[in-house]
């Protein structure tokens, strides 16, 4: 039987798709034809945007698509929060375009804390919908999602809320370093939940 989350998971991926999409459009083709070179490499905070940010929405992608795998039920309350998450991903180019526009000028803390803010609100996000999903015994998850998984995957989502206010923190430091952070925390959330817990070395919360 098809799963009831099935258009919730069809919608969302357009969402995606489309987000993912959009940030291209920040990196302007050169107009003038003297000094082509010169032009392109002066915009490399476009690239560098471009890159972070196709990566996070990428691993936010991939992770929805992972929680999807287990959720099985869906209600009122879980489209809500998946809405959500929409609206977070959505808006992600805008600040993007905004770090790309100042990375290495004068506003370049104020770009790099808005960027890491809108990632903050998508990691409370992510949380209160997983857990949500798994709460009073995993009421919306499949039968085949163990206490084990649960716990896993709500171990390594416990860190993002936690690690994007230390990028927001780190940027009035280093932008730079908070930047590195930020893909330090790309590649953390890119692995499955069972090889992160292996990696800390440390058991997930033993409840949700």
């Amino acid at each position: 039987m098809e799963k009831e989350t099935a258009r919730i998971e069809a919608f969302s991926d357009g969402v995606f798709a489309i987000a993912i999409t959009l940030l291209i459009l920040e990196i302007k083709v050169p107009t003038a034809d003297n000094d082509l070179a010169g032009q392109l490499l002066r915009q490399w905070p476009s690239y560098v945007a471009f890159v972070i940010s196709f990566a996070f929405i990428g691993i936010m992608w991939i992770n929805h698509h992972r929680l999807f795998t287990h959720i099985r039920r869906s209600n009122n309350t879980l489209m809500i929060l998946n809405l959500a998450l929409l609206l977070g991903v959505t808006a992600v180019p805008y600040p993007a375009a905004v770090l790309a526009k100042h990375l290495g000028r004068g506003g370049q803390r104020t770009a790099a804390i808005l960027y890491n803010g809108t990632y903050f609100v998508i990691a409370v996000i992510f949380n209160a919908l997983w857990r949500y999903c798994a709460s009073r015994n995993g009421h919306l998850l499949g039968q085949d999602v163990d206490l084990a998984t649960t716990r896993r995957i709500t171990f390594q989502y416990a860190f993002g809320p936690v690690f994007y206010l230390l990028c927001i923190a780190l940027a009035w430091v280093s932008v730079p370093a908070s930047l590195l952070l930020n893909l330090a925390l790309a590649i953390f959330f890119a692995l499955p939940p069972s090889t992160t817990e292996r990696f800390i070395g440390k058991r997930g919360p033993a409840s949700v």
